[in-house]
């Protein structure tokens, strides 16, 4: 899982940088659900890191001045649970 948000903000208007970011995270097929103070996404470990990478160059392109960026690890991905990273 990944939770982001890109900056700066505009009130008025949906910056670039933020239909950016939602376009690479949609186009990665993540499952998106938006925050009143950031975006989440989830989805497998190797999409959500292919993902965040896009992500920061994609955002950083269109204009964002600051990206914060959480990563999670949960569930089957997790180190040392079944099926996980040992």
């Amino acid at each position: 899982m990944v939770e982001f948000t890109t900056e700066p903000f505009e009130l008025d208007t949906f910056p670039e940088h933020a239909a950016a970011a939602r376009q690479v995270v949609d186009e990665a097929g993540l499952a998106v659900s938006v925050g009143p103070f950031g975006t989440g996404a989830e989805g497998e470990a190797d999409q959500v890191l292919a993902a965040v990478t896009r992500l920061l160059r994609e955002t950083l392109d269109a204009g964002a001045t600051r990206i914060s960026v959480q990563v999670s690890v949960l569930g089957d991905d997790a180190p040392g649970a079944e099926g996980g990273t040992p």
